[in-house]
């Protein structure tokens, strides 16, 4: 039983407020730091199924820039978040994958986004 007192819809909303503002502080954050090594674009391929999932794999442009390990390890994290905050739950039973590309120089993100599902086609067939 749900209770009444509970507005269920306005929680969300709010959650979903708090997560924007989140990501909005660490995109300016990351955008600052990876311009700073002179990186113009990073694209992050994520996978999620079975209830779990994380970023798979991780370039950017220009390709000799290496990433610092905590910085690549923010940058990952930074992808899983915004594709999930598209696509929550993305990561149950069958899952999702995508490829986020974030373009530093004019500061634009594409998501490519793709959920798997099961399709049943069933059939009863009685008294022939």
């Amino acid at each position: 039983m749900t209770n009444p007192q509970i507005d269920y819809a306005a929680m969300a909303a709010q959650w979903r407020a708090e997560r924007e503002t989140t990501l909005k502080a660490t995109r300016a954050e990351l955008l600052a730091q990876l311009r700073a090594l002179g990186i113009s674009e990073v694209t992050a391929e994520y996978e999620g199924y079975g209830d779990s999932g994380n970023v798979e794999d991780m370039t950017v442009q220009p390709a000799e820039v290496q990433l610092p390990e905590p910085l690549a390890t923010e940058v990952g994290d930074f992808a899983w978040s915004l594709a999930y905050h598209h696509h929550p739950g993305f990561e149950n039973n069958e899952g999702g994958y995508g490829t986020l590309t974030w373009d530093l120089r004019n500061d634009s993100i594409t998501l490519d986004h793709a959920d798997r599902y099961v399709e049943c086609s069933h059939s009863y067939d009685e008294g022939l």
